[in-house]
């Protein structure tokens, strides 16, 4: 049985993220794009953080996403190890201050090392700007995206006339 390289990495600082961060891959199943899914943390295993950073590209991945909370280092020490775009995700975590902490943590960055971040919890738009930096190179995947955005834009348009077929039959809306 042959196995799909993954192009896009997923990791975590704890395993109580991937409540969150299974939404990234759903979002990667649905597009077609082969993932790796761990957990990495910064401050548990920081020699792991280092070594799956380091041979990222080598492996084959192009993109990837880390989700933390609290004191969210694992993107911002992931983007300073790798040359691959790293995608951020501050997590709510048990200990954080409503996630402000990770949302900070993440956002500012040091010139010189960004990290792409997205909302709190966001883990969904996280996995969609990792198929769309894949998709930048790969007609399929950019194709697949254009659907998908295609679909979104349809599913308002329906809302839309349902609201108004609504609003003409007298319902106070």
């Amino acid at each position: 049985m042959s196995t799909v390289q993954p192009i896009v990495g997923i990791i975590m600082g704890s395993d109580s993220d991937l409540s969150i961060m299974q939404d990234a891959a759903n979002i990667l199943k649905q597009f077609n794009i082969p993932f790796e899914l761990t957990v990495v943390s910064a401050h548990r295993t920081p020699i792991r953080m280092v070594e799956y950073a380091t041979s990222a590209k080598q492996r084959g991945l192009q993109v990837i996403i880390a989700g933390a909370g609290g004191a969210a280092h694992l993107p911002g020490m992931v983007a300073s190890i790798t040359t691959l775009p790293v995608i951020g995700v501050p997590i709510k975590s048990s200990n954080s201050i409503d996630g402000w902490d990770s949302v900070l943590s993440i956002l500012q960055m040091p010139s010189g090392v960004p990290v792409a971040t997205v909302a709190l919890n966001g883990a969904k738009n996280a996995g969609i700007l990792a198929a769309q930096i894949v998709g930048a190179t790969n007609d399929t995947v950019s194709n697949t995206i254009a659907t998908y955005k295609n679909n979104l834009s349809n599913e308002v348009t329906e809302k839309v006339n349902k609201l108004k077929s609504d609003w003409n039959n007298g319902f106070d809306v």
